[in-house]
């Protein structure tokens, strides 16, 4: 389980979006949306505002939950055996109240910045951020953000 914030503020009359850079195991590095697991007993809310600050240095006020995303991945084990994973990935709107932006040190992300909303498509990111963007824009009532609707 784990929970991730969309926040996006208008400068100058255009929409930005702020996105942590994930580093892989392997180096690749990618966009994605700050936040992260969830610590055993922990709240979702409280999980947000502390990857939050860990990733970006923002304290952020989660506004509304966006969403429930639901992954499967299966992937290649030692010996010949595979993983099956599931997650869950709840997904908030958040508001930047405070702090300044920094880069994470020493995890799993490297650096934090703002984007064009616009310019998102022309990223190279994780699947994450398109769920995210589209929650954000279409707020459907279930929380399941379908992948052929913008």
């Amino acid at each position: 389980m784990a929970a991730y914030a969309v926040c996006v503020r208008e400068t100058g009359g255009v929409q930005e979006i702020l996105l942590a850079r994930w580093v892989a195991r392997d180096g690749t590095k990618r966009w994605t949306l700050p936040g992260g697991g969830m610590d055993h007993g922990e709240d979702p809310l409280e999980t947000v505002v502390r990857e939050l600050d860990e990733e970006t240095g923002y304290v952020v006020e989660p506004v509304r939950l966006l969403g429930i995303d639901s992954i499967n991945r299966r992937y290649p084990r030692k010996l010949g055996r595979f993983a099956d994973f599931q997650g869950l990935r709840i997904v908030y709107e958040g508001r930047v109240t405070g702090g300044e932006l920094r880069h994470e040190t020493n995890g799993s992300t490297d650096l934090a910045a703002w984007h064009p909303l616009e310019g998102v498509a022309d990223l190279d990111r994780v699947e994450l951020v398109d769920v995210g963007v589209r929650l954000w824009r279409t707020r459907p009532p279930t929380g399941k953000a379908h992948p052929d609707v913008d």
